[in-house]
């Protein structure tokens, strides 16, 4: 049945027009167009913060649940209305949920849905395709690493900021998923010192695969989308569970199902002066 993909939790309305942003006074988290085969999700922030916040998690998990009955679909191509990708997740919601529960109860809800969606990236049939642009930091980073295949502007750039900000990576469990993808020896040295790096240096680390000038970016990411439109959708889904397989052989552990204890466990611990 090919009926429109909605976020029955969080109002997710179909916009037409390119980058075209919902009217009103409270924007819904992400605009939905689909062409054919291919379901383009925006990130649409309320804000100028270009953060990804809860309201935004929960509207990507309803659009990764809706695809399982929309087969159809074989690709998703991921990217933003706002000035950047994602400068990450909303930290101020956190410090809320943590004056309301200074247990940490809710800050681990909140981690625990972070860990499924970007689980649900992977897993879907769809090829996801992350189209970036701006800044891409934090969680907006490890969202897009959870991709398929990644392009992004010749003027991205790119940072973790977690150990300066005094947490552990924990956000989505993307730690093994950026190893497995860039390499410990690298990502090691941009998590512990925080640089931002540039499109050129996350092309050669395998963090993008393909750069492009703004403009060009659309073109980019149609010469990706244009072909695998036209592919058998069962020669995609069983390409992608085989490399999924593959790729999780190579792990000699996997804790990601942790990562929501220790990011909770972090938040309520009282911070060394």
């Amino acid at each position: 049945m090919n009926s429109p993909i909605v976020s029955a939790a969080v109002p997710v309305p179909d916009v037409a027009p390119e980058h075209a942003r919902p009217s009103g006074p409270a924007p819904a988290p992400l605009s939905l167009t689909r062409s054919g085969p291919v379901l383009h999700v925006r990130l649409d922030p309320a804000t100028r913060d270009d953060v990804l916040g809860a309201a935004a998690v929960d509207a990507l998990l309803a659009v990764l649940d809706d695809l399982h009955d929309q087969p159809d679909i074989r690709v998703l191509v991921l990217s933003s209305l706002g000035e950047d990708f994602c400068l990450g997740a909303d930290r101020g919601e956190f410090q809320d949920a943590l004056a309301a529960d200074p247990t940490g109860t809710s800050v681990r809800r909140i981690a625990d849905k972070a860990q499924r969606l970007c689980q649900a990236l992977e897993n879907t049939h769809a090829v996801t395709v992350a189209r970036l642009h701006g800044r891409v930091i934090g969680a907006g980073l490890a969202l897009a690493a959870y991709c398929d295949l990644r392009a992004g502007a010749d003027s991205c750039r790119f940072r973790m900021p977690e150990v300066g900000l005094g947490l552990a990576p924990a956000w989505g469990g993307a730690m093994g998923r950026l190893v497995a993808e860039a390499g410990a020896s690298r990502i090691r040295e941009l998590m512990l010192t925080c640089d931002e790096f540039d499109a050129d240096t996350a092309h050669r680390l395998g963090l993008l695969h393909k750069v492009a000038p703004l403009d060009g970016l659309d073109d980019a990411v149609a010469a990706w989308t244009r072909p695998l439109a036209r592919r058998s959708p069962q020669a995609l889904v069983l390409t992608k569970r085989m490399l999924a397989g593959y790729a999780k052989a190579a792990r000699t552990a996997d804790t990601a199902l942790l990562d929501a204890h220790l990011f909770a466990a972090q938040l309520t611990q009282p911070r060394a002066t």
